[in-house]
C-alpha cells in the first residue's frame, strides 16, 4: 500500500473510532428508547469496521490478481461502509419498524417510544389530508392546551411519506421511515445518473450516508434525509439539466419544510450567476408556481390552522413553544436571559450578512461550491439559533459529503483531463480534490 493508501486508511480509522465513540455513548446515556437501540447495533458495526480497517493498514501483503473474491472485498474501503450501512442502519431499522406494531403496548414517554414524534406525525398529517382536506389540525378545537406534538411543523409535501400507512394500515412496510428511506434512494440514484453514473467517493459516502448523524436520522426518524436529498438533486439539475426543473424540486423540498429556505437562497445565487436574468426568472417561476399547486389548496382549507402550524410555531410564536434545545452556542447564550437571547440573535444576524455578502462578492460557480455554501449557511444556522436540535447538523456533514462527491468529478487520478460543468452557454471548470476520491489499492 502506498503512502496516499495510508493516509486514506488512517483517516477511515480515525471516522470509525469517533463514530463508534458516538454510538457508544447513545446507547448508555441517551432518555429515547429508539436511539439505545441504534447506539447498540451502531456500535458494533463502527466496531467491526474500524477492526476490518486496522487489518488492512496493519497488513504487510495486499491482494493480489490470484486472490479470491472474499480477499480482494475485504481490502476494499468500501466493506466497512457496508458493514456500517448494514449494522447501523438496515438492521436497527427493521428491528425498529417491527417493534412498532398494531400490538405493541406503549409506555411512559420517551422510554418506550420505538420511533421519534415525527414518524407519527407525518403519519397522522396524511390521514387528516385524506378526510379534511389539510394535514393541519384546528388546535383551538381541543379541549386542552395544545403541546408540541399536536403540531405538524412541515409543509403540504411532507405528508406524501405518511400516506401508505394512511391508505393501507398499519403495518412494518408502511411505517413512514421506510418510504424516507426508500425516496432518499431513489432521488440520489436519479442525481447519479444525471452525472452520468460517476463513481461515489469514498469520504463522501462516509460522511453523507453512514456518518452516526445520518443514520441514527434515518432509524429513529427519517424526514430530514429526503430533503438533504433533494437539495443535491436539485443542484444536479441547476448545472446538468436546467433552470425550471430545478425550481420545481426546490419547491417540492421547501415545501417538505422550511429548513431547505437557505439552499433555495444559494441556489437562485448560483443559477443567476452562471445563466443570467433570464433563466433566474424561469428558476423563480418555477418555484413560485410549484409552490402554489402544493401549498394554495391546503392553505384555502382552514387559512389559520396552516399558518399555526408551519409559519408561527417552528418561529417560536405558536400557542406552544417547541421543545428544541441543544448544548449549541447560540442556546448557550440565549440561556443567560434577555440579554443572552438578544446577542444570540445578534450573532446569527452577523452570521447571515457574512454568508450573504459571500454569496454576493464570490457566486458559486460550480455544485461542490454551492454544496459548500449550503452547508455553512445551515451549520450557522443551527449552531446559533436560539432553539435548535444537534441533531440538524446531519445537513452540514451530509452536504460537506455532497461536496467532496462533486469535487471529485475532476477527472483523471492525474488530475490530467478534466470535464466542464456547462450552464446557460456558459462553461466553469469544477477543480477536483485527489484527496476526496476513493483511493482503491
Amino acid at each position: 500500500m502506498d503512502r496516499t493508501g495510508q493516509r486514506a486508511r488512517r483517516l477511515d480509522l480515525v471516522f470509525y473510532l469517533v463514530s463508534l465513540l458516538f454510538a457508544a455513548g447513545t446507547a448508555f446515556f441517551s432518555e429515547f428508547y429508539g436511539y439505545r437501540v441504534w447506539g447498540n447495533f451502531a456500535s458494533v458495526g463502527y466496531l467491526l469496521a474500524a477492526v476490518l480497517t486496522c487489518l488492512v493498514l496493519f497488513s504487510s501483503t495486499g491482494p493480489t490478481v490470484t486472490s479470491n473474491a472474499l480477499v480482494r472485498a475485504a481490502w476494499s474501503r468500501w466493506t466497512p461502509i457496508a458493514v456500517v450501512g448494514l449494522l447501523a442502519g438496515v438492521v436497527p431499522l427493521i428491528v425498529l419498524v417491527l417493534r412498532r406494531s398494531p400490538s405493541f403496548v406503549w409506555g411512559n414517554w420517551p422510554w418506550s417510544f420505538p420511533s421519534q414524534p415525527e414518524v407519527w406525525v407525518v403519519e397522522r398529517s396524511a390521514r387528516l389530508l385524506l378526510e379534511h382536506g389539510t394535514p393541519y389540525p384546528d388546535l383551538t378545537a381541543l379541549d386542552r392546551p395544545p403541546h408540541p406534538d399536536d403540531y405538524t411543523p412541515y409543509g403540504p409535501s411532507m405528508t406524501l411519506f405518511g400516506l401508505p400507512r394512511a391508505l393501507l394500515g398499519d403495518g412494518a412496510f408502511t411505517d413512514a421511515r421506510i418510504w424516507f428511506a426508500l425516496g432518499t434512494v431513489l432521488v440520489i440514484a436519479l442525481a447519479l445518473y444525471l452525472l452520468g453514473r460517476q463513481k461515489v467517493p469514498v469520504r463522501a459516502a462516509q460522511l453523507a450516508a453512514v456518518s452516526p448523524l445520518t443514520l441514527l436520522t434515518v432509524v429513529v426518524a427519517g424526514d430530514d434525509i429526503p430533503v438533504i436529498a433533494l437539495v443535491v438533486l436539485a443542484t444536479v439539475l441547476a448545472f446538468r439539466v436546467g433552470p425550471v426543473w430545478t425550481g420545481v424540486v426546490c419547491a417540492v423540498m421547501v415545501t417538505m419544510k422550511l429548513t431547505a429556505l437557505p439552499a433555495v437562497v444559494v441556489l437562485a445565487v448560483a443559477v443567476a450567476a452562471s445563466g443570467g436574468a433570464r433563466r433566474l426568472a424561469a428558476f423563480l417561476g418555477a418555484l413560485v408556481a410549484t409552490c402554489a399547486v402544493v401549498t394554495v389548496p391546503v392553505f384555502l382549507v382552514d387559512p389559520t390552522s396552516f399558518v399555526e402550524h408551519v409559519i408561527l410555531y417552528p418561529a417560536g410564536l405558536g400557542m406552544a413553544s417547541s421543545p428544541a434545545a441543544s448544548p449549541l452556542p447560540g442556546h448557550l447564550v440565549a440561556q443567560l436571559g434577555t440579554v443572552g437571547h438578544a446577542a444570540a440573535l445578534v450573532l446569527l444576524a452577523a452570521a447571515a450578512v457574512v454568508i450573504a455578502g459571500w454569496l454576493v462578492l464570490r457566486p458559486p460557480r460550480d455544485p461542490a461550491d454551492v454544496m459548500l455554501r449550503i452547508a455553512t449557511g445551515l451549520g450557522a444556522a443551527i449552531t446559533l439559533a436560539p432553539a435548535t436540535r444537534w441533531g440538524y447538523l446531519v445537513y452540514p456533514l451530509a452536504l460537506l459529503g455532497a461536496m467532496l462527491g462533486f469535487a471529485s468529478l475532476g477527472g483523471s487520478p492525474g488530475g490530467t483531463t478534466r470535464p466542464t460543468w456547462t450552464t446557460a452557454g456558459t462553461t466553469d471548470e469544477l477543480v477536483a480534490d485527489p484527496d476526496s476520491r476513493g483511493i482503491r489499492p
